[in-house]
């Protein structure tokens, strides 16, 4: 049987071959052998036949062997982690500690090498480091805490009305952008609070803005970087009064003239008299001075000591009580006129003097500012040493006669308001004087007071000049541009006779008022959005005018945010960059009158 069936399948075999591919059919016919062979041989041929896997196969087995692979690595890693043993771990958190400690050290060692000074004595604006302030809400929400502490949460407001009446007036030329307003009010009542709360904001780079009578002109008090607002007002007090060296220590809140009211008590008097309303901190930062300034001088003549909170907290008292000294900088002269951004006046320490036995008010008119300026050099040249010198122009006596802000009806003509000091009988005489020259120069009119009442309502019109024009507002979108220029006294008519011209082109209304003793007068123009462009044009030409007769920017309102960029064309750039050396000397982070960076801030 097994030879018929082995010759029945030759053929069968024969035609199997003939079929398979040829490299199977090699692998076949050596296989054939024994049966055993055959059926491995056979099974060989079958897996090879469908060699040809899916590929949902392949990536099972793929996934299988990486699988298999990573069990394999943890299984390392554990094994491998626990021949290491306590000890070896040990070992790599203590180089971990020494890899640290040897980093705070080397750092530590470089803080000792004293920092390399600056080679240049100035700082330009391409050089200057912007400020680094941190006005997160977070950060100062934090703060809120520190102050409530420090002064009580009763002194600490964020009420709304508060932050919006803290961030700018009707009468400040600066327009306060959308957001410009500090995160919270705080009222200290010591130089003690004061610097706790610098030292607050110096750790926590928080910026802040000083306030006490907000009644300055060029956005002195806009906060333009956010931060926090210092107002002064529970800072109002007279800590102490030294008539006989005729001096005077006072908080920076306390206005001028209730100073006077308690000085007239004991027959003294603090001459600089600015806008009614403004307080003895604002007028050191600004420098003001006033009427009296003729013959009394300005704010930096009054002033003996300041005691200044710096921008870390640290206490600055910037000398003794003497009239007169010598010794080591003047720091109390750099401090008046910083507008606050060197650092926070907290007392000063004022002159005063004795108040005149004897004092009077004239008032004459004249047909041009060219002849009341006429009168004004002739009675400096005769040497007659009044009080003060004014003169309001025509549009000026118009608007105060249209606002009825004062008891009487003037003259609406180029005016000139004189005030006498002295003893009953030089006074007398200083007016006869007076009255003389000015018919010499065609005064129209010419009118002194009898007593001390008509005296303080010819005065009044003087006061009320800014007022008035603002009394002229067409409605609630009209705004006041308050700014000042000073010149050599020689130049005043011309500057103030172009000036007029050039407003009277510009179609607004302006009214006009110069200290005619010491070159400076005023400009109030009156204009809306629509005109907002045209004003801006008419401030820049007179300021412009003013340099090119070598004159000042700014005779007594200070720089603020709006007269800044004109600093270089005045003093040039070498002195601007000086002055924005010695602001970061002062302050890490400043809030400066001058410019920090090459944007507009």
């Amino acid at each position: 049987m097994r030879n018929n069936f082995g010759a029945s399948r030759q053929p069968i075999l024969s035609t199997f071959n003939q079929t398979l591919r040829p490299g199977l059919k090699t692998q076949y016919i050596s296989c054939q052998r024994s049966a055993g062979q055959q059926r491995r041989c056979l099974r060989t041929s079958r897996c090879l036949a469908e060699e040809k896997k899916s590929f949902r196969g392949q990536l099972y087995e793929s996934t299988a062997q990486r699988l298999a692979r990573e069990r394999a690595e943890e299984a390392k890693y554990i094994e491998n982690k626990q021949k290491m043993g306590p000890s070896k771990a040990l070992q790599t958190f203590a180089l971990t500690i020494l890899f640290l400690a040897g980093c705070g050290t080397a750092y530590y060692m470089g803080t000792l090498r004293p920092k390399e000074l600056p080679r240049t004595s100035t700082t330009p604006l391409s050089a200057a480091q912007p400020p680094v302030h941190d006005t997160r809400d977070t950060v100062l929400q934090a703060a809120w805490v520190d102050f409530a502490q420090i002064v009580g949460k009763e002194n600490v407001s964020t009420d709304n009305d508060d932050l919006v009446g803290h961030s700018g007036s009707d009468w400040s030329t600066y327009q306060t952008k959308p957001g410009e307003k500090p995160f919270m009010i705080v009222y200290p009542a010591t130089t003690e609070e004061v610097s706790e709360i610098m030292k607050v904001c110096h750790l926590r780079k928080i910026p802040v803005t000083a306030v006490c009578g907000g009644t300055s002109l060029e956005g002195h008090f806009a906060p333009t970087r956010g931060g926090i607002c210092i107002d002064f007002m529970r800072m109002d007090n007279i800590k102490a009064l030294h008539k006989e060296d005729l001096d005077v220590v006072v908080q920076p809140a306390l206005g001028w003239e209730d100073l006077n009211e308690v000085l007239a008590e004991d027959g003294l008097f603090f001459p600089p008299d600015p806008g009614p309303g403004a307080k003895i901190g604002g007028m050191v930062g600004t420098g003001c001075s006033g009427t009296n300034a003729y013959r009394y001088g300005t704010m930096r003549d009054w002033v003996v000591s300041l005691t200044v909170v710096m921008a870390d907290g640290t206490i600055v008292k910037t000398r003794q009580r003497p009239r007169k000294s010598s010794a080591g900088y003047d720091l109390t002269k750099m401090f008046i006129g910083s507008e606050g951004t060197l650092g926070l006046v907290t007392e000063a320490t004022l002159k005063v003097t004795v108040k005149p036995k004897s004092e009077n008010v004239a008032v004459a008119t004249f047909p041009t500012i060219h002849s009341a300026a006429e009168c004004v050099s002739k009675v400096v040249g005769e040497g007659i040493l009044v009080a003060g010198v004014e003169i309001l122009d025509d549009e000026q006596m118009r608007c105060i006669n249209k606002s009825g802000r004062t008891s009487r009806q003037w003259s609406e003509s180029p005016t000139l308001f004189f005030k006498f000091a002295g003893s009953p009988s030089g006074v007398k005489e200083q007016i006869g004087t007076v009255q003389r020259l000015a018919k010499q120069c065609h005064s129209k009119t010419f009118d002194f007071a009898r007593n001390a009442d008509e005296a303080r309502e010819l005065w009044s019109a003087r006061k009320e000049a800014l007022w008035s024009v603002m009394a002229m507002r067409r409605d609630e979108s009209d705004h006041v541009w308050t700014t000042d220029v000073a010149v050599p006294i020689s130049r005043l008519p011309d500057i103030i006779e172009e000036t007029k011209e050039d407003i009277r082109r510009s179609g607004l209304l302006c009214g006009m008022v110069g200290h005619v003793g010491d070159g400076n007068f005023h400009a109030i123009l009156l204009f809306n959005e629509a005109e907002r462009r045209t004003a801006e044009d008419v401030v820049h030409r007179m300021v412009k005018r003013a340099v090119e007769m070598e004159g000042t920017v700014t005779g007594e309102h200070g720089v603020g945010l709006i007269k800044r960029d004109y600093l270089e064309h005045e003093l040039g750039r070498n002195a601007v960059d000086a002055m924005r050396k010695a602001s970061f000397l002062h302050i890490p982070h400043p809030r400066s009158r001058l410019r920090l960076t090459g944007v507009s801030q």
